[in-house]
């Protein structure tokens, strides 16, 4: 019941490079028209759509973990463990750390706006209305929070020992459950084998001894030699 075992787990925490390139593309569409006659209720307006409403989403349906947005783990052929760990994935402080997600991302499209105007010559939409560059922006501020909550998340289940999973049977969370509670998107595709960790942890316990007893030997010598 090793949550480190999990590679979807692991496979999440991309998140953290992915963040960067999804604010910076974000960047490069606001810098494709010049604000409008009102341009801070327009930023105020593109972060509610694109990061209030999904915080308000996730917050009552927190993203499935087991979920990369296009593909997921099928729900019916989930393991104990993967059940066990979706029981565990949501607790109140995760939420809110993800929520504060939403609320940072106000600032950064603000300065982003504000500046947007150094990347016109690059911007992929340079020249277009500003209602076109806004509605492009919205789905990359919701796939950073998304992004943001997964990241959260899957910190959070790495970091439980082995013997709380073990001993949340009762938490685990049927299919049923998980499609109720969890906001599972993407096709039913994946099905990835757990990681080999514990042989890996045994060989390298076979080889210590071996190298400790060959260092024995080696110094041995050395004072048959002196």
């Amino acid at each position: 019941m090793n949550p480190r075992s999990e590679p979807l787990l692991w496979i999440q925490l991309l998140g953290l490079a992915a963040l960067p390139a999804e604010l910076l593309l974000a960047f490069l569409l606001l810098a494709g028209a010049d604000p409008g006659p009102l341009p801070g209720l327009e930023r105020v307006l593109c972060w509610s759509l694109g990061a209030l409403l999904p915080a308000v989403l996730f917050w009552r349906q927190p993203p499935d973990v087991w979920s990369l947005l296009v593909v997921q783990i099928p729900l019916q052929g989930r393991r104990e463990l993967q059940r066990r760990l979706s029981g565990l994935q949501a607790p109140l402080a995760v939420k809110l750390v993800g929520a504060a997600g939403a609320a940072l991302l106000l600032p950064l499209v603000w300065l982003m706006d504000d500046h947007a105007g150094l990347a016109m010559a690059v911007s992929p939409l340079a020249g277009s209305s500003r209602l076109v560059t806004l509605l492009l922006t919205l789905p990359l501020l919701a796939l950073s929070l998304w992004q943001w909550q997964q990241l959260c998340q899957s910190v959070w289940l790495l970091s439980r020992p082995e013997a709380l999973v073990a001993g949340m049977a009762a938490s685990a969370l049927t299919p049923e459950a998980t499609a109720r509670e969890r906001l599972c998107l993407g096709l039913p595709l994946l099905l990835p084998e757990p990681l080999l960790l514990e042989p890996v942890l045994l060989a390298a316990s076979a080889i210590a001894p071996e190298q400790h007893a060959e260092e024995q030997q080696g110094s041995a010598l050395d004072d048959q030699v002196s």
